[in-house]
Parts: structure tokens; sequence; C-alpha cells
């Protein structure tokens, strides 16, 4: 499994003269434009996912991180140590070309994708659909509450949009990262959250008032998904 910070999401082809020459001119201690920057990322993306996809690897992009906005105490104590927010970029178009790029030699990996400004949840809810694949039902994920979401209301805005855009049945659930590895209280803590949203979906009359349906989805979402998702063999 991979895993990409797109604090930005950009877009721009180039040729293989065309990013040799970007390549040595950075080595050479030049200043690149934006969209030679664009260029030069977009192939490594496209090269990386396909690598990722001949092995069956699943790439993560994490989008629309705002870092180190504190100059002064960026440079008395260095990146990332908590002067980070939500960016506000729009993404929707150079994501997409990204993706279709990947897909158009049938070299998309499994892909999640995690936005970190709530307001593009229906952008990346309905992303997914254009690239879901044949081999792996899910093949593309609307991915937990990242981040600044990673919160009770923020769970939920993403659970519901997914229901409301997407299959929640076929979510792989919540995740842990470097700074809570194997959290059993997160993921307890997103379990309560799913049960309880779900309860409120059938006390309300929008989901059927049966337990085996409804239990079976939880279990799937809650572990088998993400089993199966990410190829785990357990004994």
């Amino acid at each position: 499994m991979s895993d990409h910070a797109l604090d930005v999401v950009m877009f721009a082809e180039a040729n293989e003269a065309e990013l040799d020459s970007i390549l040595a001119r950075r080595l050479a201690g030049e200043t690149l434009s934006e969209h030679e920057v664009a260029q030069f990322k977009t192939a490594v993306l496209v090269f990386l996912g396909a690598e990722y996809a001949r092995r069956g690897w699943v790439q993560q992009y994490h989008i629309g991180a705002l870092r180190n906005n504190n100059l002064r105490q960026f440079k008395l104590l260095g990146p990332d140590v908590g002067f980070d927010s939500i960016n506000d970029r729009p993404m929707a178009e150079e994501l997409s070309k990204l993706l279709s790029k990947q897909n158009e030699e049938n070299l998309l990996p499994k892909t999640i994708l995690y936005c970190l400004n709530p307001r593009d949840n229906e952008v990346l809810g309905t992303m997914i659909g254009n690239f879901q694949g044949e081999g792996m039902p899910g093949k593309m994920q609307f991915g937990s509450g990242w981040w600044f979401n990673d919160q009770k209301d923020g769970m939920e805005r993403q659970m519901t949009q997914l229901a409301q855009l997407g299959l929640l049945s076929r979510f792989v659930g919540m995740l842990t990262d470097s700074r809570s590895f194997l959290s059993y209280t997160r993921h307890e803590y997103f379990r309560r959250i799913l049960c309880q949203m779900i309860g409120r979906w059938v006390e309300a009359g929008e989901a059927p008032a049966d337990i085996n349906l409804l239990g079976e989805m939880v279990k799937n979402i809650c572990f088998n998904n993400a089993r199966d998702y990410f190829a785990i063999e357990l004994n």
C-alpha cells in the first residue's frame, strides 16, 4: 500500500524529452515553473500508479492540506509541528484527469481518496463512481474522515454522503496512521458511530429493520471489506 500527500492536485502531460529537461534543470539548481512542476509530478504519479496496479497494491491520495502556515514557528520548530489547516483549492478537474490518465492503459490501481475539506466530500463521493472497475467491488474508495474530520461529525458526514452517492456496504472503514498505529480506541469509536448512525436510519424508516442484513454490513465495513480489499491472508 502507498500513500501520497496531494496538498494540491496537479495535472499536466509531458513527453520524455520534456521530463528529462525538467529533471536536468532542477538538478542544476534552476527554479521550475508551476507548470513544469505539475508535468513532473503527473509523470511520477502515473508511473507509480501503473507499478502499483501491476503489483496489486492500493494507492491512497490525501488531498487538501495547507501546511506550515505560521512562518515564525516554521523557522523556529520546522515543518509538521501543528501549524497546518484546511485548504480550499478546487481539485475536481485535475483529479479526474489524473485518474483517467492512469486508467487509459487499464493500470489504475485500487485507490482510496481522502479530502481534508469536507466541502469536497461530494466531489470524491461522485469521482469514485467514474473509475470503478471489474475484478474488485469497491475498487475506488472514498476514504474515511481524515485529520480534522477524524471526529464524530466528520465521520458521520463522510459515511452519510458515501451512502447517498455510492455503496456504504463496500466501504473499507476506519484507518490508523503513523501516530495511532493499531489504535483500538479509534476503531471502537468508529464502530460506535457507524452503528448509531445506522440505528437512526432504521428508527426513521430509512433502512430496513433487519438485524441480520445490517449486522452483516457492519461486520463487512469494520473488517471483511478491508481484509478482502488489501488481500490480507489470515490463518
